[in-house]
């Protein structure tokens, strides 16, 4: 997986202003895989990031790169306690919660609706989006909104000046390890 990737879909998230990204890339066995995470892990761990395969299927990988401590404060709110209750999973525990989302990856196809609160999207438009798929939405961007469409599409605007810089500084020579900000 290359370090370029990993900026251009996960700058936001190396810079603290989001909870996680999640990127698909190539990875040929699962030796190979289990490696890059655990150089990935070795390099951005004392970023307070961590880097987990949810699935690998075909020669590809899918990569949850999240923040620990924003998972927990982001789960651990009312709204979405109880939606992810509702959907089995054991709430209290962030690290409990991650352990089943992998193994809802790896024992389905499909992707669990709910993975957008790991995402860190607002429990109202993960909420809208289980319940009510594409109807309603107000507007698209990195996640579809059926809540406050103006919050969200600052969002949207932060999230992409985020990555533009980020992956200026890449390309003229920065590290990810150095463009990850420690929390």
């Amino acid at each position: 997986m290359s370090e370029e990737t990993i900026v251009r879909l996960c700058s936001p998230t190396l810079a603290g202003i989001k909870t996680a990204n999640m990127f698909s890339c190539e990875c040929a066995t699962r030796e190979e895989l289990c490696r890059e995470v655990r150089r990935l892990n070795a390099r951005l761990g004392s970023k307070g990031l961590r880097v987990l395969p949810l699935s690998h299927k075909g020669g590809r990988a899918l990569i949850y790169i999240y923040r620990p401590k924003l998972l927990r404060r982001d789960l651990g709110g009312s709204r979405s306690s109880e939606m992810l209750k509702r959907e089995g999973y054991t709430c209290g525990n962030a690290d409990i919660c991650v352990a089943e989302l992998v193994k809802r990856f790896r024992r389905s196809d499909s992707f669990p609706h709910e993975i957008g609160l790991f995402l860190g999207y607002p429990p109202e438009d993960v909420y809208g989006f289980i319940h009510h798929h594409s109807e309603g939405c107000k507007c698209v961007g990195c996640w579809k909104v059926y809540g406050d469409e103006a919050a969200a599409r600052a969002t949207f605007a932060r999230y992409e000046r985020c990555t533009e810089q980020y992956l200026q500084q890449y390309r003229s020579g920065r590290s990810v390890e150095s463009l990850a900000v420690a929390m």
